[in-house]
This record gives C-alpha cells, sequence and structure tokens, in this order.
C-alpha cells in the first residue's frame, strides 16, 4: 500500500516592510502636493539699487534698535510712529535694523507699517 504523503501548509509570517514602505510613500506624496495658508505672512520688499522715480514725498527714516525705535532722529514709541506716519499721509518708509534687534521688535514694527495705507516699506541693511 502507497503511503499518502501529507503536506502540512506552512503558516507563513505576513511581512510588514511593504506595507510600512508604501504608507510612507503616501505620506510623502500628500505633504508634498499639500498647499499650506500663509496666514501669519508680513509683506517684505527690500530695498534694491537701481533708478527710481523722486517720491513726491521724502521718505521716513525709521531706525529699529535693541534701545528703541526712532523716526527721522526723534525717539518714538511704536504708537508714536503709527500716529507721525499716519498724519504725513502715504509715502515710502527706509527702515533699518540696529544690533541686537530681536525678531518680535521687527515683526511689531512690520505689523504697525502693514495698517498703514499708502506706506511702502523698504529695508536697508544694518544700520549703525
Amino acid at each position: 500500500m502507497a503511503e499518502r504523503l501529507t503536506i502540512t501548509p506552512r503558516t507563513r509570517r505576513l511581512s510588514m516592510t511593504a506595507l510600512i514602505d508604501v504608507i510612507f510613500l503616501l505620506l510623502l506624496f500628500f505633504m508634498l502636493t499639500a498647499t499650506f495658508a500663509r496666514e501669519g505672512e508680513l509683506p517684505l520688499d527690500l530695498a534694491m539699487g537701481g533708478a527710481a522715480a523722486m517720491p513726491e514725498t521724502p521718505a521716513a527714516f525709521v531706525q529699529l534698535r535693541d534701545s528703541g525705535l526712532r523716526l527721522d532722529g526723534t525717539e518714538q514709541t511704536l504708537e508714536g510712529l503709527r500716529d507721525a506716519l499716519a498724519a504725513r499721509g502715504a509715502g515710502q518708509v527706509l527702515l533699518t535694523l540696529g544690533e541686537g534687534v530681536d525678531a518680535q521688535s521687527f515683526a511689531e514694527v512690520l505689523q504697525v507699517l502693514r495698517g498703514l495705507p499708502g506706506w511702502r516699506l523698504a529695508v536697508l541693511g544694518a544700520g549703525p
């Protein structure tokens, strides 16, 4: 009598490596194709060289230092800067940053200038 060979099926463990690779690629795809809102973005134009027409009103020169804020050489607060520029109407602000100015002070000045209609901001290099 012939013996029957019984083959028992081996239980093979499922490999998670391929599944993890696919999930990682999907995650990477969706992260790279997503668009993110830029809610806290402040507009900023850097002063560049070149020929330009002379403005009708003189530019307001603002110096931001670690010790305070100056508008055309006189000490100002943020509220005073806003009021003084609003009284002038419109024009261009030339802003210089002194040594030791932190990003928070710079952002506060940008926020004040953003709230004034008609004013354009040009950031010059580091000032004295």
